[in-house]
This record gives structure tokens, sequence and C-alpha cells, in this order.
């Protein structure tokens, strides 16, 4: 295993073709009478998709499950035409999806799921380890997910880090490896820097901090995210950029640091600093251009949703400085749920692959998002949309959405800048605190309040 995690974010193509090559020559693709070895590595993209008989999977089904942002209907449709069987996405709110995972596992084939959740679910006993050498791009996915750091930044593990969450000492093990071994509990898809949203030409100066978020000077045009895991780590983010309070961790607060947290944010809300809370895309849409709030907490492709309509609107580049700020890093990857056998697991393990060979990484890109191995992703961006989302350059043209709709202008710079200017500036994870159960109850008492 000295060798896995390898993967970098600028990698040559014709170097990372002679990878390819090698990795695709030396292992053992899918065995049995279902299986032919039918993978090879092109200067355009992965060929080889499916490598089971076309005539044993046309039957077979693969049901991937959870929330909207990761789980989307366009990603299954082409994995369907590309494997040749038939791929169903079903969208579940986090709740509800990891409710579905541990209660009706059988009805899941692929577990999407956040760093916490696959903690949770190989608690429970309900997902199977990835065998990591099944993987084709495993070697290429980067060093974020696989070693815990990436151009020699160390990836703070407040909340839960991809790595942390990563590795099995077995594919049985209901408990989290600290350390690389040959099993996964899930594979990294999509992941993302979060910040607050605002109207610069209603703000008027640049946000940089998230302190900003509770002004006084906002007071009523300002909301917070209602998903209480993660609206409470945004209000810490806040409290800790005030100078209010030194969190020992964001991500798993003590009692004392819940009631201090929700206390003050029920002392906020009293003195009428929040115009509203929101739980979904659009709400924070829709409260954005109309202009009842002027900053919140805010998910990019919701700032960029909010500037096709014509309306100034920024992600604020929240970089950590004196130990204080950064973004709030989260990541979805796919699990193998514990029923998966035969020529079905096999399909599932074409699907992984799938996911990883570039269309997914492309399409998740032009959305702001981003992929566990660029040097794929990269292959089915244009230079332009390269420049421009991974590279944090001026747009050489206008750039589209995934479904070919215009969504910034030729000359516009990414928020937030390049690639790795967002990651390495992240300072938490979403999670799943200890504590879980008393934070929620004191988020309902500010809600109420």
């Amino acid at each position: 295993m000295s060798d896995r995690g390898k993967g970098t974010f600028t990698s040559d193509p014709a170097e990372a073709n002679a990878r390819r090559a090698k990795k695709l020559s030396r292992r053992t693709l899918l065995k049995g009478a279902a299986a032919i070895a039918g993978a090879a590595a092109g200067s355009d993209a992965i060929r080889g998709f499916p490598t089971i008989w076309a005539q044993e999977i046309k039957d077979i089904e693969l049901r991937h499950v959870g929330v909207s942002y990761s789980v989307v209907k366009a990603i299954g449709d082409q994995a369907a035409k590309d494997l040749g069987f038939k791929v169903t996405m079903q969208n579940l709110d986090t709740s509800a999806a990891i409710n579905r995972f541990i209660s009706q596992p059988n009805t899941v084939d692929i577990a999407d799921l956040e760093g916490w959740q696959a903690k949770l679910a190989a608690k429970r006993s309900v997902i199977q380890g990835i065998e990591v050498k099944k993987i084709k791009e495993f070697d290429n996915i980067l060093p974020i997910f696989t070693k815990g750091e990436i151009d020699g930044h160390k990836i703070p593990r407040q909340g839960i880090s991809p790595y942390e969450a990563m590795y099995i000492s077995k594919p049985d093990s209901t408990d989290l490896h600290d350390g690389v071994t040959e099993w996964a509990t899930f594979l990294p898809q999509v992941y993302n820097a979060d910040s607050i949203g605002y109207r610069p030409d209603l703000v008027g100066h640049e946000v940089t901090e998230w302190k900003d978020l509770i002004d006084p000077k906002f007071k009523g045009k300002a909301a917070i995210l209602d998903v209480p895991a993660i609206g409470i780590m945004d209000a810490a983010l806040c409290f800790e950029s005030a100078g209010l309070i030194k969190y020992g961790n964001k991500g798993n607060m003590t009692k004392e640091e819940i009631d201090f947290t929700c206390n003050k944010l029920i002392e906020l809300k009293k003195q009428g600093q929040f115009r509203a809370t929101w739980t979904t895309f659009d709400q924070s849409v829709q409260l954005m251009a109309a202009g009842e709030v002027v900053i919140q907490s805010m998910w990019s492709p919701a700032v960029a949703a909010v500037r096709v309509k014509e309306i100034p609107c920024v992600y604020a580049p929240v970089n950590v400085k004196n130990g204080k700020e950064g973004y709030r890093g989260w990541c979805n990857g796919m699990g193998l749920m514990k029923h998966l056998s035969g020529k079905k697991l096999d399909a599932a393990y074409e699907y992984l692959n799938w996911y990883l060979s570039g269309w997914q990484g492309g399409f998740v890109a032009r959305y702001g998002y981003y992929s566990p191995v660029p040097s794929t992703a990269k292959k089915f961006l244009t230079p332009a949309e390269w420049a421009f989302w991974y590279e944090g350059q001026p747009a050489p043209e206008v750039i589209n959405d995934p479904y070919g709709v215009a969504m910034e202008k030729a000359g516009t710079k990414r928020d937030g800048g390049s690639f790795l200017d967002r990651v390495k500036n992240i300072s938490c994870w979403n999670t799943l605190m200890d504590e879980a159960a008393y934070m929620n109850k004191r988020w309902n008492d500010f809600k109420v309040a």
C-alpha cells in the first residue's frame, strides 16, 4: 500500500496515460463467466466499459440512493448508457438517507455517504469494504483522501475529514482504521468547500470573514442554514471569527460549547439578526435574489444561480487566518451495501470505476464541485472550463452549467480562486457530533425561540 494515494492535481496527460496503461496491464480484471478483460487506456478517455458480458448484465439494476446534489439523474443515465445496465437514482435528504441505509439496507445497492455516514454505516455493518485494488484510478485519487494531505498541506481534522472516514482494516470491519489499508468504506466522488454568499451591491464591502454574518449592521438581512449538524458549524465559524469563543473542535463540540453556540443564536434571533433560516437550495437562491437577505451561509451553485438571474452575488473567500475562518468542507462518496454479491457486485465495481473515469467529474465541475481524480475530469472539460473551475483563471469565454445554460460571463474569475486555494483553506468538515442528540435538542430551542 505504500504507493497508494499518489494522485496529483497537475498530472501530465501523457504520463497519466502511461501510468494507467501499466496499471491496467498488472491488474486482474473481474473474473468468472460474466467477465472479460476489456479495459484499455485511450488517449481521450478510458475505454472498455463494461468488462462484464453485456448479455449477463442487461437485467441488472443498481439503486444509487442519496442527496440530490450528489446523486444526479443525468449522471445515472450516462452511466447506464455506457455500462449497459440500469441505474436508478433516488434522492433523499441527509437524515432520511442514513435512516434508509440502516433500517432498509436491502433496498439500496450504492449508498451515497458523507464521511460521518460512512463511519455510522460501517458501525451498523450495512456496508462492505471496497477492495481498493479493483478501483482502476485509485492511485490517481488526490492525497486529500488517501493520505490526508495535499501539496504539502495537512488536511484539518475538525469534524471528520474524508481521509479519517475512508479506511477499514478488513472487508467486514465495523470500526474505522487510522491509516491506509486495502479496504475502503466509501469511494469519494464529489466534494467542495462551503462559505458565505453575499450581495456586494447591498453589503457595500468585500466579505472575507464569517463574523460579517452576525454583524448588527445586517440585522434583519442575514440568514443561516437550518440543517442542525451543518448550521451549528457555520454558527461556530461566525462566533470564533468574532473572537467570542475558541472551540476545541467545531465538528465535535462539548455540551458546554453547544450551549454557548445555541444560546448565542437564540440571542441573535431575538435581536432580529436573522431574516430567515433556509433548508433548500431554492430557498437560499430566492432569499438572496429577492434582496430579502444580503448575506447568508450558502452553497456555491446557489451563488451561481443568483448570478444567472443577472443579480450580483459573491461567494466569500473566507481564507484561514490567525487560527480562524476557513471553509467548511464536505465530501460524498459511494459505499457498497453488504447484500451485494455475484454479478451485481461485479456490476457495482464497474459503476464505481465508471464514476472515476471522467464523465461525472466533468459534469459536477460545471456547477462548481470537484472530482477526486481531476486528471480524468480534465478530459471531459474544455480548456476554458478547466482554467475557470480548477485553476481560478478568468474565464476565456462564457462558462455554461452542465445543461448548457450560460452561467458565468467571459472574464469572470471563480470566487475563492483556484482549487488549491480553496481546498487548502478548509478548516473543518461536515460531521456527526458525539453529542448529536443534545445538539439537535438545543438547535430546536433556537428554531422555536
